[in-house]
């Protein structure tokens, strides 16, 4: 077996293109320990700070296996910047890159395929208020139509339209996706919309008659986790906290 290629690019990079990496590579060892990865498959991708550049993750890495250092910077069009032994899948990023063209406050995007997204996604009635978790995502969430692999580029501008300024999105037959000005925030956002979708799943599945959280108090949850959260979605508060879990799972990321 072949080894991975060993980078060391912290003194090669500014201090703030580092901390993104850090920030972006640990995210991918949480994903990994949530066991919400699909082998080499699905991405997170960043915005390397003051330039239009973004890093994603080398095509044909496990997710526990992404470092801060082989990270792949890229453009837009999936272009490659700076030497780096290793590739990324275009069509991957196709999702990524479209939502960083026209978002400029998704300085992180995750996209992933986590069986509770998909089959919520896919059901008629997408995702319901079932739970407090499902309020704090359906305050700002979307849904896209399944077209087929993410290869058409016709279908950027749809899945542009369908995401407009929402923060979470549903892709039918598809998986999961969330957006955020932080690597945190997206993170943040990733985990109430998979616990969302997890509890809906156990309530459907108990065959007990459900209660739905009554529209009011849906019109007013956005009003009141924005106080509790002093504005943001909780990721300043939390990061800190999950970022010290990655460095006890396998601090090898930050390398």
């Amino acid at each position: 077996m072949k080894p991975l290629p060993t980078l060391n690019l912290q003194s090669k990079v500014s201090p703030e293109e580092w901390s993104i990496r850090v920030d972006l590579a640990a995210c991918y060892q949480l994903v990994s320990h949530f066991g919400w990865d699909d082998l080499i498959y699905t991405h997170l991708s960043a915005r390397v700070p003051g330039t239009n550049y973004y890093l994603v993750n080398a095509f044909g890495l496990t997710f526990d296996e992404v470092t801060a250092s082989n990270l792949v910077k890229v453009d837009l069009d999936g272009n490659i910047i700076d030497d780096s032994p290793f590739t990324i899948n275009p069509a991957g990023f196709t999702i990524h890159s479209c939502i960083h063209e026209v978002r400029d406050d998704a300085h992180c995007v995750i996209h992933l395929h986590t069986n509770a997204t998909i089959a919520v996604a896919t059901q008629k009635d997408g995702l319901l208020p079932y739970s407090q978790y499902s309020m704090f995502s359906m305050s700002s969430l979307s849904y896209h139509a399944y077209e087929g692999l993410a290869v058409n580029d016709a279908e950027r501008k749809r899945l542009q339209d369908d995401l407009g300024t929402t923060n979470h999105m549903l892709l039918v037959n598809h998986g999961g996706l969330t957006v955020g000005p932080t690597v945190g925030d997206a993170f943040m956002r990733m985990y109430d919309l998979q616990r969302a979708c997890e509890i809906q799943l156990l309530i459907q599945s108990s065959n007990q008659p459900s209660l739905l959280v009554e529209q009011s108090i849906q019109d007013n949850i956005y009003h009141q986790a924005n106080v509790v959260h002093s504005g943001s979605t909780g990721g300043q508060l939390s990061w800190p906290a999950m970022l010290r879990k990655a460095y006890r799972i396998n601090p090898s990321f930050a390398s």
